[in-house]
């Protein structure tokens, strides 16, 4: 009797205009067992290149790097296929750089002095298809997204952001705002008075009418379209 196969490891694309911290990256992933670096890259044109040669599953990207930065390379990279996923790691925290990363396409923001088994937690996550957001960066996204997006911030919603909000029921409304508030789905399930199911089947919905590409999108979308209300500090 055979056991059953080893799942495959994540595959991982390292971005760093600096060597150094690419190579603490890679010895720190080559301790664990479900992660594998298959490349790096230290400029953004490079990164998209080997995106395309690669097909990682995950991309670890710096921001700001000669050229190109992490942003538009983000955008670049998650515009050709939703298939690859993108993990910001930076140093710069600034409301900026996290509107603009998330609004290029990344699943994810996460800062260099964070615990390292945070990064590879991260990593996972977001590998998963989940989103996330380093612990301290939230309030002032949401800040920035009351505010409204600055310069740099990426396009705006129906310039080839999220697409105009149109078409979605009462009830999606209702999930989207549970969404934005934090709500798993079997919260929003139990708040609902719905299934587990039927609450996964909305929030899928709306990731296909919003092109939201996971939650921490919807929850933008949901501040953005004021469903939800910042908290009072």
């Amino acid at each position: 009797m055979t056991g059953a196969p080893e799942a495959r490891a994540i595959r991982v694309l390292l971005v760093d205009d600096q060597p150094l911290v690419r190579s603490g990256l890679r010895v720190l992933i080559a301790d664990t067992t479900d992660l594998e670096v298959v490349g790096e890259a230290g400029t953004g044109a490079e990164a998209v290149r080997r995106a395309a040669e690669l097909r990682p599953d995950v991309v670890v990207m710096d921001i700001r790097m000669p050229g190109m930065d992490g942003i538009e390379a983000t955008r670049l990279i998650t515009g050709e296929t939703g298939a690859v996923r993108v993990l910001v790691l930076t140093t710069f925290d600034e409301d900026e750089h996290v509107y603009g990363a998330l609004r290029a396409g990344a699943s994810g923001f996460a800062v260099k002095d964070m615990a390292l088994e945070d990064i590879l937690a991260a990593i996972r996550v977001v590998a998963a298809g989940d989103a996330l957001i380093a612990p301290g960066v939230t309030r002032r996204l949401i800040a920035d997204i009351v505010r409204g997006p600055g310069p740099g911030a990426g396009p705006a919603a129906g310039e080839g952001g999220f697409r105009a909000v149109a078409g979605i029921t009462e009830r999606e409304r209702e999930v989207l705002t549970l969404v934005g508030r934090g709500r798993s789905n079997a919260e929003i399930a139990e708040e609902l008075f719905i299934s587990a199911a039927t609450a996964k089947s909305h929030v899928a919905r709306l990731f296909s009418k919003l092109g939201a590409r996971d939650r921490v999108h919807l929850v933008i979308t949901a501040y953005e379209m004021g469903l939800v209300a910042p908290p009072s500090r």
